[in-house]
């Protein structure tokens, strides 16, 4: 006899359950198109005066008000886009409530934020410097320091018409970003089609993430990133003795049912993104595995399996280029 667990069954799930029948060769005549991963694409430039202009945006202290704290102060380009605390913690020393998600391949994702609650990287952008506890500006203040710049004035007027604007600041930032992609990881390299590229074991733990239904949420180019889920699929996760007042995508939406549900994150370079979950409360990769399999699937991972997936995860670790 065989017992079969009720669960939430969506689309995404049935695709997943198909692929994973197969532990086979990304190197296959239809090639990774037949797997829920695909590669991170080339970065590419068309302006690059303009990506110049959005990285010096990005790593300027003068957008926060006192001067101290730029976008790089928590998306630390060197750190893989992450600033490794739980929490952010912004102007001032003031903490925020949520951990900082890397900005690299934030470009791929379908929405911005934990609670997805802006489309753009441009939208992205304006919600720090106003942000009372992130750099606590306003666009008055920022346009009046960076007009005092002949630099910024310059490069304003020579790539947009309108010059210096907040509209412009915004899109800078977000063209600089754009180009924050982090391609040819060992896996990307093996999907297509150099076997050589992870091992057996790798690979293993790649068979076995998507056979315990990982690949759920989490495919697609950034292994996730693309829709929203509870917290507690399966199992409850809050309860009296872990608590949470961060309600996710419900302080958005007013819906009862959006209730601690927040966007997946993607796995690209999750081994260098420590800590994990919205709260950064959870410090290694091999509790974030078993929490998610308890609460979002289900299901008991044992520390073998972890292991290999932990392998698989690792080889997710793409390439910054400088």
């Amino acid at each position: 006899m065989v017992i079969v667990q009720l669960i939430k069954i969506t689309p995404i799930m049935v695709f997943c359950l198909i692929v994973s029948n197969s532990y086979v060769s990304a190197s296959t005549e239809t090639g990774f198109n037949k797997e829920p991963v695909y590669p991170i694409p080339d970065i590419k430039i068309n302006n690059p005066a303009e990506v110049k202009l959005g990285r010096k945006l990005f790593h300027d202290v003068r957008l926060s008000a006192n001067n101290t704290f730029s976008c790089a102060s928590c998306h630390l380009l060197a750190n893989m886009g992450v600033d490794s605390l739980p929490v952010a913690i912004g102007i001032n020393g003031l903490k925020g409530v949520r951990n900082t998600p890397t900005v690299y391949n934030s470009s791929l994702s379908f929405r911005q934020f934990w609670d997805g609650r802006v489309k753009t990287l441009e939208e992205q952008a304006r919600g720090p410097i106003n942000n009372p506890v992130e750099m606590a500006s306003n666009w008055q203040e920022v346009l009046t320091k960076l007009g005092k710049d002949p630099w910024y004035q310059q490069q304003f007027r020579i790539i947009y018409p309108a010059g210096l604007t907040a509209a412009n600041i915004t899109k800078a930032i977000a063209v600089f970003e754009r180009t924050l992609l982090t391609p040819d990881s060992p896996f990307d390299q093996y999907l297509k089609g150099d076997n050589s590229a992870i091992n057996a074991e790798t690979r293993e733990g790649y068979y076995l993430f998507k056979s315990y239904g990982c690949a759920s949420c989490h495919q697609g180019v950034l292994l996730g990133g693309n829709m929203y889920e509870k917290l507690g699929v399966v199992k409850k996760y809050y309860t009296s003795e872990r608590n949470d007042s961060d309600y996710g995508r419900f302080e958005q939406s007013g819906i009862n049912e959006h209730k601690h549900e927040f966007k997946v994150p993607g796995l690209r370079n999750v081994a260098l993104t420590a800590p994990y979950l919205h709260n950064g409360s959870v410090p290694t990769l091999e509790d974030a595995i078993i929490i998610m399999g308890k609460y979002q699937l289900g299901r008991h991972i044992p520390e073998q399996d972890v292991k290999k997936i932990i392998l698989f995860l690792k080889s997710l670790t793409g390439k910054i280029k400088p």
